[in-house]
């Protein structure tokens, strides 16, 4: 795979690519990354690529011709073109699923107060992380990025992410590791027993309550088997007691 990141701050990308496991994979040839300054492309003296807006208002608007002149000298007809904006659909795990799969993910990094609204047409996707908005795309295009790189093979182990929070839909089950006891508060035993079936049943049932409990609009969607909705049900009895 192959990364190219419009911007105007390249640098920003320099500690992300640089850290932990996000490194490790790069070193070992698993994606490129290219984080592009745009503002070289720009015919405006004095190297501006942003401009007061028609019809007035507060703010400058990044200007279509160095933004647009960057991304046709990297587009390929392999490239999807993501545009990163508060006004697109929220990024979810399945859509880093779906983006992970492409050879060459292109995104563009807004600033300023906004877009001419001539670069949208040019984008194959717009993509947001919430409903908030950030100073520039910066931020969100690394963010992605991360949860896009740790699903390539070799990244991580496959079995490190298959229990992910949004796996399978759901929250992820609660985790321990040493020491058993940390002042009155103890490891659950079944954690301990060595019956592989009985964890795994407890895992996806502590999973299901977690989930009701924090995120119940994910129940909605989840791929849930009739021994689960059982267990909600009697969660749901619970309740009413």
């Amino acid at each position: 795979m192959k990364i190219t990141v419009l911007t105007l701050f390249p640098e920003y990308f320099d500690g992300f690519l640089n850290t932990s496991i996000i490194s490790r994979a790069r070193e070992a040839g698993l994606f490129e990354f290219e984080a592009l300054d745009f503002r070289p492309f720009t015919e405006q003296k004095h190297g501006h690529v942003d401009d007061s807006p028609y019809g007035g208002g507060a703010g400058m608007v990044l200007m279509c011709q160095p933004l647009l002149d960057a991304l046709e000298s990297v587009r390929t007809k392999d490239s999807t073109v993501i545009l990163l904006s508060p006004q697109g659909t929220t990024f979810r795990q399945e859509t880093a699923r779906e983006l992970a799969l492409k050879d060459h993910l292109l995104f563009i990094c807004g600033h300023y107060e906004g877009f001419d609204e001539r670069i949208r047409r040019h984008a194959d996707i717009q993509l947001s992380l919430g409903d908030f908005v950030l100073t520039g795309g910066e931020p969100a295009a690394q963010v992605m990025c991360d949860a896009i790189l740790r699903l390539l093979p070799g990244t991580i182990r496959d079995e490190s992410s298959g229990g992910d929070s949004f796996s399978d839909g759901l929250l992820e089950y609660p985790q321990y590791t040493r020491p058993y006891d940390y002042k009155g508060e103890t490891v659950p035993d079944i954690l301990l027993s060595g019956h592989h079936e009985n964890i795994r049943r407890w895992r996806r049932q502590e999973s299901l309550r977690r989930t009701r409990s924090l995120r119940p609009d994910l129940l909605e969607t989840a791929d849930l088997s009739e021994s689960d909705v059982k267990f909600l049900e009697s969660l749901a009895e619970e309740d009413g007691k």
